[in-house]
């Protein structure tokens, strides 16, 4: 696991050395173990590569950058292969040789075997940076991008008329001085819609995150025009989609799903230092600890709890792993330990978010432990259909389809009998949600993305200035300008080729867990130097899954049903009957409470950088809306982390 950056600049090697220092030194957290550099190199001018190494695999010999035997391909790599051992084997079988027992070492033959198509072989969450300096490549040296289909591990890039640059983290480039600090507004509109910066803009303008399962080839030095990034993975290939897709009910189903999780689990204990588990009192983490006690004994699980709020897990957690059978500790947290960690917390994110804090301190917790490595259920919620949304989306997709047939004006005379309707059986926020969908269904390009909104198209004036702009062709005619609405286009005309259920499935992936959960996940364990596994995500599993016909995946009445018939003989009753609880820190008493005061000084300062995009009047707005109880904490608290991640970063 590391932190990996690189920059290519035109005949300028010593400024390239210079910079990629500075950002290989500002992800030191990423990897405290040790730093590897490529510069320097005549056959590749203006080219320099950096990376920090958190040591989990080969703790000897795992050194980056590693190159191969006749030192013309070389790479840095974040991440983990979790079929390494079989594709050395595979690669020695093909007369290629090795120096380590990294898993690292496996890409720089696995490049030279296949090509670009060795993505397609690899199986795991990882971002890379190959250099490829053989003659075959007589225009130029090459340097290869890729990441992980899923997205679970980031790689950020930017494009200036000096060079290209590249890093896992955007505060990375900022440090390097390859990107300035400008506020995205396209990017503050994503985050204002849904609480995270939606692939693949990031908050910064100019800098662009390298999508879920694509890659992207440049000739060094390149600087004519960016390159662009193209997708590699496709999730509707492969056996197991085609087993899948012969699955007719729950029961089939379950029986093969179940030696995926068994499999996957295994595979993402593979480590050269211990492996804990995150474990909550929900069914993912559940099912994950039973099947990694079966592998190996006397695991170790943690717990964060609240001890008398009514927001704790403890109690059910120790159920689940007394039963188990996991070396459990709980670390108890409250308000007053909030206090004192937030602007830590908050400085930890990458982006600003308002879901990363909750895994900020799921982490510190498990350094508290000493655990270097930890499995979480991120995953069985999109995968298994464990959200509301997956009720909500079908719903407004009827009341948008019922929009397009009524004139604007009766929608608007209906649209407060619409609100109070829907406010009196749920809550204030999903009447807003309904309105929005019911007044503009056009305003996004899914049903999904209402579902999901923080504040709904209809509010966003008076926050800020929206931008919705799609997809377009640059300057030179050729590159493509990334926006996040091309992105969610994009996502959309994928679902609607699937089932209701999987339609859903597949955007929670490719939105809130790509752009939110795996993206806070990543920047605030490594910000602890801890490397989290997720083996829900596992890819064979998730091809798996995503092919499903919906009559495979549901039964009536039965939340996560397929879950359960695949694992529910290993886990206590007490789980299986549980109701779904979304894992949450107790914001709604904390706001009220000990963090009242420094919200209202934060609201009352925008920051700099901040205070040009974002009405003040609105944002107050906001939280007196909050203290009145007509909207929900997560609105209030996502300014607040905006405004001082601003604060702190730019």
């Amino acid at each position: 696991m590391c932190g990996i950056c690189g920059i290519a600049f035109a005949n300028r090697t010593s400024e390239a050395e210079s910079r990629v220092r500075a950002m290989t030194a500002a992800l030191t957290h990423r990897g405290p173990d040790e730093e590897g550099f490529l510069v320097n190199e005549s056959r590749a001018p203006g080219l320099a590569l950096g990376m920090r190494r958190l040591s989990i695999i080969d703790l000897k010999t795992g050194q980056q950058p590693v190159w191969n035997e006749t030192r013309d391909v070389a790479v840095i790599f974040n991440g983990e292969l979790y079929n390494y051992r079989e594709l050395r084997e595979r690669l020695i079988r093909s007369r290629h040789r090795f120096t380590t027992e990294s898993d690292t070492e496996i890409l720089v033959h696995a490049w030279e075997e296949w090509g670009e198509d060795c993505l397609e072989e690899l199986r795991g969450m990882f971002a890379l940076a190959l250099l490829d300096l053989r003659k075959r490549f007589a225009i130029a040296p090459l340097l290869f991008l890729a990441r992980d289909p899923l997205g679970i591990k980031p790689l950020y890039y930017t494009q200036t008329a000096d060079g290209f640059a590249f890093a896992s983290e955007v505060r990375a480039l900022i440090a390097g001085g390859v990107a300035g600090k400008t506020l995205s507004q396209d990017a503050l509109t994503s985050y204002l819609l849904f609480g995270s910066v939606s692939e693949p803009v990031t908050v910064l303008k100019g800098v662009f995150s390298l999508p879920p399962g694509h890659r992207m080839l440049l000739y060094v030095p390149e600087r004519r025009r960016t390159p662009r990034a193209r997708a590699w993975w496709d999730a509707t290939r492969g056996a197991g989609a085609q087993e899948a897709r012969k699955q007719t009910d729950v029961s089939s189903a379950a029986k093969r799903l179940r030696p995926l999780l068994e499999d996957a689990v295994r595979a993402h204990l593979i480590a050269d230092v211990p492996v804990g588990i995150f474990l909550s009192s929900g069914l993912d983490s559940g099912a994950i600890a039973a099947l990694a006690t079966r592998v190996q004994q006397k695991i170790r699980s943690f717990t964060l709890t609240f001890p008398g709020t009514a927001y704790d897990e403890g109690p059910l957690a120790s159920v689940v792993a007394k039963h188990c059978g996991t070396e459990h500790t709980e670390v108890p947290l409250n308000g007053g330990a909030i206090l004192s960690r937030l602007d830590e917390a908050v400085a930890a994110l990458d982006q600003p978010s308002m879901d990363g804090i909750n895994t900020y301190f799921v982490s510190w917790a498990a350094r508290q432990v000493g655990l270097k490595v930890a499995l979480s259920g991120l995953g069985g919620d999109e995968l298994f259909g464990g959200y509301p949304t997956f009720v909500d989306a079908p719903r407004l997709a009827k009341l948008m389809r019922l929009a397009w047939f009524v004139p604007r004006p009766l929608r608007r005379t209906l649209a407060p009998l619409l609100r109070a309707a829907i406010a009196r059986q749920s809550s204030p926020d999903a009447a807003r949600k309904a309105v929005a969908a019911w007044m503009s269904p056009d305003a996004l390009p899914h049903a999904y993305y209402f579902s999901r909104a923080l504040f709904p198209s209809t509010e966003l004036r008076r926050l800020t200035e929206p931008r919705f702009r799609p997809s377009t062709v640059g300057a030179d005619g050729v590159t493509l300008e990334p926006t996040w609405l091309g992105w969610l286009e994009g996502s959309a005309d994928a679902a609607r080729k699937l089932e209701t259920r999987a339609g859903v499935s597949w955007l929670e992936l490719r939105s809130y867990m790509a752009s939110t959960l795996l993206r806070d996940t990543d920047s605030v364990s490594m910000a602890r130097s801890l490397e989290v596994r997720v083996p829900l995500l596992d890819t064979p599993l998730v091809v798996f899954v995503g092919a499903l016909r919906d009559a495979a995946r549901l039964r009536a009445g039965k939340p996560k049903a397929l879950l359960v018939e695949a694992v529910g003989d290993l886990l206590p009753p007490e789980i299986l009957s549980r109701r779904k609880r979304t894992f949450t820190l107790p914001w709604e008493e904390w706001l009220r409470g000990s963090l009242r005061g420094r919200m209202e000084a934060s609201f009352g300062n925008l920051a700099p950088a901040l205070a040009p995009c974002l009405h003040l009047a609105g944002v107050r707005e906001v939280w007196t809306e909050f203290l009145a109880g007509k909207t929900s904490w997560s609105r209030a608290w996502s300014l607040y982390v905006l405004n001082e991640w601003c604060r702190k970063h730019l």
